[in-house]
């Protein structure tokens, strides 16, 4: 009797582990690379993207939206602790890649290990997914690979819940010359029958009508509407699978175009990004404009599937119905590959602040990454020619002024700096002592330089890599002028 009653009460823990994972939403990420907000549903009339329309129809779309660092490693290494990166140690952008390695605290873990734990599976992947590879990852810290369970959520048990992060190349589809462009545009032909056409491209004022810069916009565009097809294609998978339904989707980029002004900068076009969020509780038609930080994430996907938010995470649950509203949101950005460097910003609803640490450096400091990209290429060609108005000089300016400050509303390109305006005068004090306090409050790791030994560590296996059979001696150099560049700057305290 006793055995007989031990395996009626196995069955029937069984058939509610069962019905309770049944019950428990499935959590898909899908963040693509390099892309700001150019989707119809947040304004663009380029070109149309129906199908993350339709995402953003039946659930929420968030317009203030900002990633708390502009550039992926830092970025990623942000949302998948809920943590700013600023916090962790992990600011600048592919760090801990050398001999000397970055090491979270102990106590943090990661975003998928917290799903493995309470009985998800998770995955990270490429799009189409592709059997046995990860998709990207690009954290600044150690960790272990075992937070994913693969590639494929198909390959989870029946009826267990899925973690699954989606990354997309996004952006970078376009490549960096024509020869990118051109195969961006091709592949626009094949998927839609034709090509985004460059009459249609209306470009920031703070660009100029360079044929190569309105090229690289058209192709940009492209890449966005070959984005949005996948998104209409996971979503058919999901409904195609049966799983639609309890299914949590969510969609955002990891920072703005990688442009002169966005990527890697602090301007809304490297920090503003879309995020749109449907699945189960999710209200259709949702348009929410108060201001959220990309790390929220992590939180809010741990809450839709039932788990704990760690008491350290600093991302909040921004769909819980008790959610108070942010005043600000944050932004660093440090060193971006060779390149030295140190911003920080806070933007509330009406004003952008940013701190300039190293103001005696250009703007557009030496970068091996960005200097090879065409539209760079022009505009310096353009600048030496006398052919740029003085707003599209504003970022191939020597110097930079220690504080700026915008009215994102009056001055939503962010051209007229009004920390010297007296007018302003309050402004700039209130939000100066706002990023003091945040860098305080956080801890922010960044106020202390990195240090000569990380630096070199890091450039070592930087520089390394692109020494491999696609040597090319003159990048390389370049780039060995540039490490050099900046510690000659930094010992004359530039």
């Amino acid at each position: 009797m006793n055995r007989f009653f031990s395996l009626l009460i196995g069955a029937v823990a069984v058939c509610l582990a069962a019905r309770a994972n049944a019950e428990r939403p499935n959590i898909v990420w899908i963040i693509p690379d390099d892309m700001s907000a150019n989707f119809s549903c947040y304004g663009e009339t380029a070109i149309e993207t129906p199908h993350l329309d339709k995402l953003a129809s039946q659930g929420v779309k968030f317009t203030n939206a900002y990633v708390t660092a502009p550039v992926c490693s830092t970025c990623r290494s942000a949302f998948i602790t809920g943590m700013y990166q600023t916090s962790i140690g992990a600011h600048h952008h592919r760090s801990g890649r050398g001999e000397l390695k970055i090491e979270l605290p102990e106590a943090i873990k990661l975003v998928p290990k917290l799903f493995q734990e309470t009985g998800y599976y998770t995955t990270i992947s490429d799009w189409p997914i592709r059997k046995g590879k990860l998709g990207k990852t690009d954290y600044n810290f150690e960790w272990d690979k075992s937070v994913y369970n693969g590639s494929n959520w198909a390959d989870r048990k029946e009826g267990q819940p899925f973690f699954a992060q989606i990354q997309t190349p996004g952006g970078k589809l376009r490549g960096s010359n024509q020869a990118g462009w051109s195969k961006m545009a091709a592949n626009a032909r094949k998927a839609f029958g034709d090509s985004t056409s460059t009459s249609v491209v209306k470009l920031p004022p703070y660009y100029p009508n360079h044929p190569d810069v309105i090229q690289d916009w058209a192709a940009y565009l492209d890449s966005v509407r070959v984005t949005d097809a996948m998104v209409g294609e996971v979503v058919a998978q999901l409904e195609a699978e049966g799983v639609r339904d309890n299914t949590l989707i969510l969609f955002m980029t990891d920072h703005g175009i990688s442009h002169a002004r966005g990527k890697q900068f602090m301007y809304d076009e490297g920090l503003h990004v879309p995020l749109v969020i449907a699945g189960p509780g999710i209200a259709a038609g949702t348009v929410r404009a108060d201001l959220v930080e990309h790390i929220d994430i992590a939180a809010l996907s741990l809450a839709a599937a039932g788990i704990a938010i760690p008491e350290y995470m600093q991302a909040q649950n921004i769909l819980a119905p008790n959610y108070r509203a942010r005043d600000a949101v944050f932004a660093a950005r440090d060193r971006c590959d060779e390149t030295v460097d140190h911003m920080r910003s806070v933007r509330t609803q009406q004003f952008k602040y940013i701190r300039n640490f190293l103001p005696n450096r250009p703007y557009l400091q030496p970068c091996a990454y960005k200097d090879a990209k065409q539209i760079l290429i022009a505009l310096r060609e353009w600048h030496d020619a006398g052919k740029l108005n003085d707003v599209q000089k504003l970022h191939l300016r020597e110097v930079r002024p220690p504080e700026e400050l915008y009215d994102t509303i009056a001055d939503p390109y962010e051209i007229h700096n009004l920390a010297d305006d007296p007018d302003h005068a309050e402004v700039l004090a209130k939000m100066r002592q706002q990023l003091n306090d945040w860098m305080e409050r956080t801890g922010d790791q960044g106020q202390q330089p990195e240090t000569a030994a990380m630096y070199d560590s890091d450039m070592t296996v930087y520089t390394a890599r692109l020494r491999g059979p696609k040597f090319d001696p003159d990048h390389v150099k370049e780039i060995d002028d540039n490490i050099a560049l900046m510690k000659k700057w930094a010992a004359e305290g530039k």
